[in-house]
């Protein structure tokens, strides 16, 4: 009996104690059993809780990547908007070069050397652009090749701009020339006498006329045939009353056998302002005006220079 456990308990049905007896192998077994039992129910609540924190912390990191994608996508769209951008700009650039060449051919400014785009007419393609590439495709290569465009736009922006400045100076001084270049009829009426040599109405001898004889009714009046500034207004020996205008450039304008002059030395005056009145003042045989041109103190036919 000393395997063996005695145990007592009192029946309720009978009012009396009773008694059995159990092992102490058993009882041992039980014990253990318990024990094991209460052990594992603990380890697997502490391992369950542990479980339901993990996922719940899973379940935060999912949001988190999903806001990052979201906003990587965002970048990313912005990125590709940037790169649209500078396409844009770009084709610009090269659209305000090639009109500098037009007017540069149009003027006949020639090209400055120094100068020149520094990129192709290439830009980005549509396979760079697409909003569905991954990540990890091109997308380090296309912001490499942005800030390489950014930096060429802006040195070929510079460039053109210097370009320009210097195509405005030079198409101002074309367009003081070309205002300052004789190009219309002085007087209304027709040529008596042409440019070169001719027979003296007054000697009979073979001589230079330097200018060309516009005839019309006495009082006909003269106008200036380009801007610039009256050099002389008065009588002059054989020419009569006469208007030199000096217009700058080389360029030298005379109108003699004036009837009545109207403007005086030192006066500005500009393409069409009146100068004078037809007359046969000084050494002529009747109405009209001697219209003459010189380039550089050396005379030129006048009639190559009008245009009207």
């Amino acid at each position: 009996m000393k395997n063996k456990i005695k145990v007592w308990f009192h029946d309720s049905s009978s009012s009396n104690i009773k008694e059995f007896s159990v092992s102490k192998f058993f009882l041992v077994s039980l014990v253990i059993f318990f024990l094991t039992f209460a052990a594992g129910l603990t380890y697997t609540g502490f391992d369950y809780y542990k479980l339901k924190e993990t996922c719940f912390g899973n379940k935060i990191l999912l949001e988190k990547i999903k806001e990052q994608n979201n906003e990587i996508q965002t970048q990313r769209v912005q990125i590709q908007n940037f790169a649209h951008e500078i396409n844009s700009i770009k084709a610009k650039v090269i659209n305000l070069a090639e009109f500098e060449s037009r007017v540069r051919v149009i003027a006949d400014i020639k090209p400055n050397s120094e100068s020149s785009l520094l990129f192709g007419t290439g830009g980005f393609s549509h396979e760079e652009l697409d909003s569905k590439l991954q990540i990890t495709q091109k997308h380090n290569s296309l912001i490499r090749e942005m800030h390489k465009q950014v930096n060429q736009i802006e040195t070929a922006s510079l460039a053109k701009t210097s370009d320009f400045k210097q195509l405005l100076k030079q198409l101002a001084k074309k367009r003081n020339i070309l205002a300052s270049t004789p190009s219309i009829r002085p007087v209304k009426g027709w040529i008596t006498s042409k440019f070169g040599y001719r027979k003296s109405p007054f000697t009979g001898q073979k001589e230079f006329h330097s200018g060309i004889d516009i005839a019309n009714r006495k009082g006909t009046k003269i106008i200036a045939t380009a801007k610039g500034k009256v050099s002389y207004a008065k009588k002059k020996m054989f020419m009569g009353k006469m208007v030199v205008i000096d217009h700058g450039h080389g360029l030298v304008t005379k109108f003699g056998h004036l009837s009545k002059i109207l403007v005086k030395r030192g006066d500005i005056i500009k393409r069409g302002d009146v100068l004078g009145l037809m007359g046969n003042t000084g050494r002529s045989t009747g109405p009209h005006v001697h219209y003459e041109i010189k380039i550089n103190g050396v005379s030129v036919n006048p009639q190559k220079y009008i245009l009207n």
